[in-house]
């Protein structure tokens, strides 16, 4: 399966197009609205106030309630935009946003109006498509879940069987500690009322992949698949498999992963390496986190350029943007890692 995700975060909709669906799903559209419902804006005062009810419409690929192999197109209207908290923004990029990068590649012809296609918005055609993958997946027995691991230092408890993962989804908050949650919300708050941002964590699994999987080279390598999808995921900075950063801090006795026999599988008593060795998977749950870097839309002064003339100036941004971005990036993640999965699948 292959998407393509068009639109701009205030144009007249924001949709995807995905190839290579599978002839004779039946499309569950209730479910795909469940996983936007979770990424929704407006939701409470951690979030952007932004009110956008998110509906998604299919215009073709489905016939009587099965998709038919054609391309599935998925559309999202936008009904919310202040595009004039903008103009004043439009010849000095704001810092650590797309602005400035967008402007040298389009030649200044870009959609500038909250972030253009570079917005953050853009992930609800993403979380469409996931909301897809996922039941792709199904049919393959592999599922995807994820959790808020950290915000701002703050971390979430970890997770010990896949049913309890899989049940973060139904929490409003997406933690599995909703004591560590509510510390969470706090601190992003508090960031609010300072007119800042913070940044944080998500943790993902993916079960059910089989052993063998993947490729040691470019191109087929599983963990260079899965990042491809995570980084396209806007203000994700960094992908860490399994241990990842941690495993700076160990020694191999403590690192390896050793092999064990349950149920008459191989397995592997722990999961250090996060499901993958030598590219390939290796039967045990793919597991990731996701670093995010701090909401880059933050209402204190900043210095900047202004394009037409060359000099520096101080901007300061307004409009409606979110303190803290984490909360409703796990089921984007969850989306990317599905349709990731299913590329490693072949499908």
């Amino acid at each position: 399966m292959r998407h393509m995700i068009f639109g701009e975060s205030h144009g007249p909709a924001i949709g995807v197009v995905v190839e290579g669906v599978p002839a004779g799903l039946a499309l569950d559209l209730e479910a795909v609205q469940r996983e936007l419902d979770r990424r929704r804006p407006g939701q409470g005062p951690t979030t952007t106030a932004r009110k956008e009810s998110d509906l998604v419409e299919v215009l073709s690929g489905v016939f009587q309630g099965k998709t038919t192999g054609a391309p599935l197109a998925m559309v999202i209207r936008n009904t919310d935009q202040k595009s004039g908290d903008y103009e004043n923004l439009r010849f000095t990029p704001r810092p650590s946003h797309g602005d400035y990068a967008g402007f040298i590649k389009s030649g200044g012809y870009l959609d500038w109006r909250g972030g253009g296609h570079f917005s953050g918005r853009l992930t609800a055609p993403l979380v469409a498509a996931g909301a897809v993958a996922k039941q792709v997946l199904a049919g393959q027995g592999v599922r995807v879940g994820a959790h808020i691991s950290s915000i701002y230092g703050i971390l979430d408890a970890s997770w010990e069987t896949e049913e309890e993962l899989l049940a973060v989804a139904a929490k409003p908050f997406p933690v599995l500690d909703d004591g560590k949650g509510e510390e969470m919300r706090q601190a992003i708050l508090q960031a609010k009322s300072e007119r800042d941002s913070v940044g944080g964590a998500v943790e993902c699994a993916v079960f059910g992949l089989p052993a063998g999987l993947g490729s040691p080279d470019f191109g087929c390598n599983v963990e260079g698949i899965f990042a491809q999808y995570l980084f396209a995921v806007p203000a994700v900075k960094g992908v860490d498999f399994g241990a990842g950063a941690a495993f700076s801090l160990m020694r191999g006795s403590e690192a390896n992963d050793p092999f064990a026999v349950k149920d008459g599988k191989v397995v592997t008593a722990t999961n250090h390496a996060g499901g993958i060795n030598g590219g390939i998977t290796n039967g045990m749950p793919v597991v990731f986190e996701a670093t995010f870097r701090p909401t880059a839309s933050i209402a204190l002064p900043q210095q900047s350029v202004d394009l037409r003339t060359g000099e520096e100036t101080e901007i300061e941004i307004h409009g409606r943007h979110a303190p803290c971005i984490v909360p409703r990036a796990v089921p984007a993640i969850e989306a990317a890692a599905a349709l990731a999965a299913c590329q490693v699948l072949g499908i």
